[in-house]
């Protein structure tokens, strides 16, 4: 039996029943506490945004934010208006715009392959272990994965035809995607349309005039985000951002937020590994990483050899290795901007699945369910070395029955040996991350400390304003349902109401109270730990107090 045959057998049904519970895993993570500080920073951003009915300045901490474009705020925003500010309103836009992603990844493999290896590559998609992490921490990536997927795919459409809705929509999801993230996130997307007219030798569409027509339309697309900037910064040079004046919105929106960290001189800078990518897409695309480099390197001997490839796509390989190669080559890099190909290497996996040969199977096979062994034994380490709290009976109840879903594959699913590999890995990474996003996310967000500061100020103190100081927690000014001010040493020794207020503050803060002969009572204190750089001593139950800080609420007497 053929690799390709072994894929195509599963009927179709199996395909949408594990899509499916995908599809709930990714939005498993939806009442977790958000993680500072960048989803706590968005949240607070948004929050403030409705707060003060402004839609064109962003502000947190009380100062003008310039750092990163308003649309998600403004999705974002719609969502707090209509339903409350929480965690849930927070999250729920982004998965929805990264479920959008998925069904544009299914469109477009289903109209350059067919629709198994589309139906697989969405569910390779909603498996690989950033999604699913991103759908819980959600910032920008997923909006952006949803918008860049969407515009490929509809430029691919725009191919070979006159100007129609096809290209309009391409420019607009492209639009989006700058107003999500920069004009860098153009890379994949031109990337993809270019790539594939340059190897097919289309000349003749790749210097079409109507290409001119879409720059225009996403231009006219951009302006509410200009005319944002414009009306903030631009026409306010007054103003202290990055510690300068004369600071011009729309450059730093065009250049310096973009360019400026790819070559390092913008005001935040990074430290670059050309190799970064690299290995970070082999935990980032679990449990695919491995079969999908071997994709890549088949999808690139076959261009090499001009093996049939004019009837091949190249959108996703070009897209995918280009925009690796620019980020990896950029001075700022972090996990969650590959996230943005994730939809392109999806497609280039599923496809490489479905044609691989008979002793690549059962490799394959081999790889999948040693990863699956993998992803039950951390499941099982973290539950015994970290020891989280469980939750209801109904949530490990089910958590249960997927595991033993996933040992009882083979007796109900009537499927080749690959795919009853590939479907149990896919299901075994749903069931790890599940047990993530109800046991040990919901444990891990108790030690960050401003949140649960935030959740005891509400319940035994409502209508009492906060004050912080010397600790960086957005969490805390995002849940706090009263106003916030930051202080510094000196408005402890200054006469003024905000120190009748209930001030969040660490052992610094205390020490200095004391050497000051200022007299406090301490409400209650938090153990802190910053929850996304975790170490070894941390998720030891034994070691994990050595690792922990302490954070107060008190009240200056």
């Amino acid at each position: 039996m053929t690799g390709k045959q072994s894929i195509v057998e599963p009927q179709h049904k199996w395909l949408y029943f594990f899509i499916s519970l995908a599809v709930l895993v990714n939005f498993s993570g939806l009442f977790v506490s958000l993680m500072d500080p960048d989803a706590g920073v968005y949240a607070a951003v948004t929050k403030h945004m409705v707060q003060r009915n402004n839609y064109l300045e962003l502000y947190f901490q009380g100062t003008d934010w310039l750092d990163k474009p308003h649309l998600p705020f403004w999705i974002t925003a719609v969502f707090f208006k209509v339903f409350g500010i929480y965690t849930w309103s927070y999250k729920l836009p982004g998965i929805l715009f990264m479920m959008l992603g998925a069904y544009y990844t299914y469109l477009f493999a289903k109209q350059n392959y067919n629709k198994t290896i589309a139906l697989w590559a969405v569910f390779i998609l909603l498996t690989a272990e950033h999604i699913i992490i991103s759908n819980s921490d959600v910032r920008a990536e997923p909006f952006l994965t949803g918008f860049i997927i969407a515009s490929i795919y509809h430029f691919s459409n725009a191919l070979n035809k006159k100007i129609g809705w096809h290209l309009v929509a391409a420019a607009f999801f492209a639009a989006c995607a700058v107003m999500t993230k920069g004009v860098f996130t153009l890379i994949p997307v031109g990337a993809a349309i270019a790539g594939e007219l340059i190897i097919k030798k289309n000349w003749k569409e790749l210097f079409h005039w109507k290409w001119l027509v879409a720059g225009a339309l996403l231009v006219v697309f951009i302006i509410p985000e200009l005319y944002s900037l414009w009306y903030q910064f631009d026409r306010h040079p007054e103003k202290t951002v990055f510690g300068k004046t004369n600071v011009s919105g729309i450059r730093f929106f065009l250049w310096d937020s973009q360019f400026g960290r790819f070559l390092n001189s913008g005001p935040i800078k990074g430290k670059g590994d050309p190799t970064f990518f690299i290995h970070t897409l082999l935990w980032a695309f679990l449990p695919w990483s491995l079969v999908m480099y071997a994709a890549l390197v088949d999808k690139f001997r076959s261009g090499a050899k001009k093996i049939n490839y004019r009837n091949q796509e190249w959108f996703t390989l070009i897209a995918s290795l280009l925009t690796l190669l620019v980020f990896s080559l950029s001075k700022f890099q972090l996990p969650y901007y590959a996230n943005i190909i994730f939809p392109m290497l999806a497609v280039l996996t599923a496809a490489y699945l479905n044609k691989i040969p008979v002793t690549g199977s059962r490799l394959v096979r081999i790889i999948s369910d040693g990863i699956s062994f993998l992803f039950l034994i951390g499941g099982i380490l973290l539950m015994v070395y970290y020891d989280p709290v469980l939750p209801s009976m109904l949530l490990t109840g089910i958590i249960i029955a997927l595991v033993a879903l996933l040992i009882s594959i083979p007796f109900w699913v009537k499927a080749g040996k690959n795919s009853l590999a590939l479907l149990r890995v896919g299901l075994a990474s749903l069931v790890f991350n599940l047990f993530l996003n109800w046991c040990f996310y919901p444990d891990l967000m108790k030690y960050q400390s401003g949140d649960e500061a935030a959740f005891y100020m509400n319940k035994n103190h409502p209508g009492v304003p906060g004050v912080r100081m010397g600790i960086y927690s957005p969490g805390f000014e995002f849940y706090l349902r009263e106003p916030m001010t930051i202080a510094d040493t000196a408005t402890i020794l200054s006469p003024g109401s905000v120190k009748k207020n209930i001030w969040f503050i660490n052992d610094a803060g205390l020490a200095f109270m004391r050497a000051n002969n200022v007299r406090y009572e301490i409400l209650q204190e938090f153990p802190e730990f910053h929850a996304t750089m975790l170490t070894r001593k941390f998720l030891d139950k034994k070691t994990r107090s050595s690792e922990l800080k302490k954070n107060f609420l008190i009240r200056i007497l």
